[in-house]
């Protein structure tokens, strides 16, 4: 269904967020997740609008980090939510049929509670990382394997991901890697992005 490599934008790395998408997608990332906190809806809506046409031609599909309304208007690929950001559930019923919709999942608990209607799960946080301050207490692989096998869902594993790490992710049962860091402040993210999925390749 989707590619293992999932970018997902940093605002406070040095390179623009529409640079870090366009070099991710250019490197193979299947998905790219627009997360910024702190944009207005209406300026986070002109980006995904700029950023859409160019990385579908890239092969890549746009998902929109917790905003809802920016989602339907830009007509994005996907739109994902954390636990907080509403009920999966009601937002699937405004979504299009064909827009991807993805959960963050922290603990085995709410792995079991998904509703229908969610298309892959983020799990996570697999090790403390410093662009998500408030993030949960970090899982390990082992909490990974276990939340995977109780959701029965394409997951992502998020979290402190790094080179080195497909292997280990692979098996868990991971789809894939969801990364920040690893490709927004490497000196060439197209390259870091590449090397990432020709790793998991030969994992």
């Amino acid at each position: 269904m989707m590619g293992p490599v999932y970018v997902i934008t940093d605002p406070a790395a040095p390179l623009p967020v529409a640079d870090q998408a366009l070099a991710a997608a250019r490197g193979g990332a299947a998905l790219i997740q627009i997360r910024d906190k702190a944009a207005t809806d209406e300026a986070l809506a002109q980006l995904v609008t700029r950023l859409l046409p160019d990385l579908r031609a890239l092969g890549a599909k746009l998902i929109v980090n917790d905003r809802a309304e920016v989602a339907l208007k830009t007509r994005a690929d996907g739109l994902h939510i954390g636990q907080g950001d509403g009920d999966p559930a009601a937002l699937r019923r405004r979504l299009p049929p064909g827009l991807i919709l993805g959960l963050s999942i922290e603990t085995e608990d709410q792995a079991r509670r998904i509703p229908a209607g969610v298309d892959y799960i983020g799990v996570g946080p697999v090790r403390a990382t410093a662009t998500k301050p408030d993030h949960a207490a970090p899982i390990g692989m082992e909490g990974l394997a276990r939340i995977i096998a109780v959701a029965r869902l394409p997951a992502y594993a998020i979290g402190g991901i790094k080179p080195g790490d497909a292997a280990a992710v692979k098996a868990s049962g991971a789809v894939g890697m969801a990364v920040v860091s690893a490709i927004t402040r490497a000196p060439d993210p197209t390259a870091a992005t590449a090397a990432l999925l020709a790793e998991w390749g030969a994992a």
